[in-house]
């Protein structure tokens, strides 16, 4: 299998630190990501971000031994459970698990936290428009795609596509601020050094630890 298909699991990955308490979880219906700047890609990130429109298929996870595999599965049940009444056919929750899985991993980024800023930016809606333009599960933005030979936004529709998008900007914007998720997710909103949007997603993430 092409090695950009493919994610190898085996090693934990630490949680970032909550910023909230256990108090209720924060459901949000309207994008926030709308204002996200502009800024420089290096290539790195242009190669990971141009990859993804090629591939059509929800990306197949290979793992290392049984466990990592069972593990997997648990965590794909129990997610399943979870957001039945965002979709409620089978198939279609299975592929989204499958990707987000594949694409938070492929960038280091924990699922629960991803699946929390999908939450709060779409709520789950493949084909959520916010008033600024921003696209899908994501909210990418489509001054994005200017990395794209077409620039067609969209694009910005296909699963794998908004997740691969999203998953890499996140990182990116993480890269950025040296590890420090509060400013990380700031600047995905845009409203960077801010509270209310690194509150939501990390409230919103509790819902979907594992």
């Amino acid at each position: 299998m092409n090695l950009t298909r493919r994610v190898l699991l085996g090693n934990a990955f630490s949680l970032p630190p909550l910023l909230v308490g256990s108090g209720a979880f924060l459901f949000q219906t309207p994008s926030w990501a709308g204002t996200q700047l502009e800024e420089p890609l290096v290539d790195s990130v242009r190669t990971a971000l141009s990859s993804a429109i090629a591939n059509q298929a929800p990306p197949v996870p290979e793992f290392t031994d049984t466990e990592s595999r069972l593990r997997y599965l648990r965590w794909m049940g129990a997610m399943s459970e979870r957001l039945v009444k965002k979709k409620s056919d089978l198939t279609t929750r299975k592929e989204f698990l499958q990707t987000v899985w594949y694409e938070s991993r492929r960038s280091g980024l924990d699922v629960s936290l991803v699946l929390g800023l999908i939450q709060v930016e779409s709520n789950f809606r493949k084909f959520a428009v916010s008033s600024a333009g921003a696209r899908g599960y994501m909210q990418v933005m489509p001054f994005w795609t200017r990395v794209l030979a077409d620039g067609d936004a969209g694009k910005l529709f296909h699963m794998q596509t908004n997740l691969r998008f999203g998953c890499v900007i996140l990182r990116h914007y993480l890269d950025r601020e040296r590890g420090d998720w509060f400013m990380a997710l700031g600047r995905y909103n845009g409203s960077r050094g801010r509270a209310p949007y690194p509150q939501a997603v990390l409230s919103a993430q509790r819902v979907w630890l594992a």
